[in-house]
């Protein structure tokens, strides 16, 4: 059955269509036959009459292509009633800010007789350096204030630490800091004139050196992985921060990891989900715009946009 499926998401125009998961998902909709129109979150409204709600969107209908500087059609831009689509995909990337919070809260109220994916409370909450916090034997040592003094001590204990925005994201803001260095009280007051929220701290992991590993699970199940590789002279791991990808394959360790989050992700209407791996530890949970497909599947053949567009249509029925 064709579906109708409204994809919300960040100019498309401008999208790496060899690394765009959101891409990925577009194009195996096509070959599903699913309808697709798009549109960013600035266009999406709520209207609240005496009697009901109305959520709706100036959304455009696209055709895309795996050619680039030709790889979409846009139509053009229509009211659409988001109540009467069948899915949603709230595609958008992070920060994780007041805007990105009020389009779930939004999206909450054609949500599920419109299925949006990921569902919208349960992105909400789950942030994801602190949805990860509410497993046990997971994370590394952590440290989530605001408190000079705590971030301080925490250092005093661990030495090698990571300090980094609690909202940030694709390794924007991420600093490296050895007992030797300095900048620590620099740092602090940068991120305060930043940001409001507390930062977080973590002990250094030095397997990062060997890769930041991303796996991708879907529905709560385990579906691929990449392992992404720092570039020489960098911390972080990011792809579009030079993080080099490589074929993975899970570790008994990471299954562990995967077998003890994944009912938890099933049960929130998690879709869609990255989890990042160093060693051991798990780092973070991303719920908001996981990416990564297309690397694995040019890796290992795995198509994991058709083992989401399965798990959708399942729901969607």
């Amino acid at each position: 059955m064709a579906l109708h499926v409204a994809l919300q998401m960040d100019p498309i125009e401008h999208i790496d269509i060899e690394g765009d998961s959101t891409f990925a998902l577009g194009l195996e909709a096509q070959v599903r036959g699913h309808d697709l129109v798009y549109y960013e979150p600035r266009h999406l409204s709520m209207r609240r009459t005496k009697d009901k709600v109305a959520i709706t969107a100036k959304a455009q209908a696209i055709e895309l292509r795996r050619e680039k500087g030709n790889h979409v059609t846009v139509g053009a831009s229509e009211t659409i009633d988001l109540a009467a689509s069948d899915v949603v995909l709230m595609r958008q990337d992070p920060p994780f800010d007041m805007s990105y919070i009020t389009a779930t809260h939004i999206l909450e109220h054609v949500h599920p007789k419109t299925l949006v994916v990921n569902d919208p409370a349960q992105v909400r909450n789950a942030p994801e350096k602190l949805f990860v916090t509410h497993f046990d034997d997971l994370l590394p040592p952590t440290l989530i204030t605001s408190d000079q003094d705590e971030i301080k001590a925490f250092r005093a204990e661990y030495k090698d630490i990571i300090l980094k925005p609690l909202y940030g994201n694709g390794g924007a803001g991420v600093f490296r800091l050895q007992p030797e260095d300095e900048n620590l009280n620099s740092l602090i007051e940068l991120f305060s004139s930043l940001y409001r929220e507390p930062l977080i701290v973590q002990q250094y992991l030095p397997a990062v050196r060997g890769g930041d590993k991303r796996i991708i699970l879907v529905d709560g199940v385990a579906a691929g992985a990449i392992n992404r590789v720092p570039a020489k002279g960098e911390t972080r791991s990011n792809m579009h921060v030079g993080g080099r990808p490589e074929a993975a394959k899970l570790t008994p360790r990471e299954q562990d990891i995967c077998a003890q989050i994944g009912p938890a992700l099933k049960e929130r209407g998690l879709i869609f989900v990255g989890i990042d791996v160093i060693g051991d530890y798990l780092t973070e949970i991303n719920v908001t715009s996981p990416t990564g497909i297309q690397e694995i599947e040019r890796f290992d053949g795995t198509n994991i946009a058709s083992l989401i567009w399965d798990a959708i249509e399942a729901r969607a029925d």
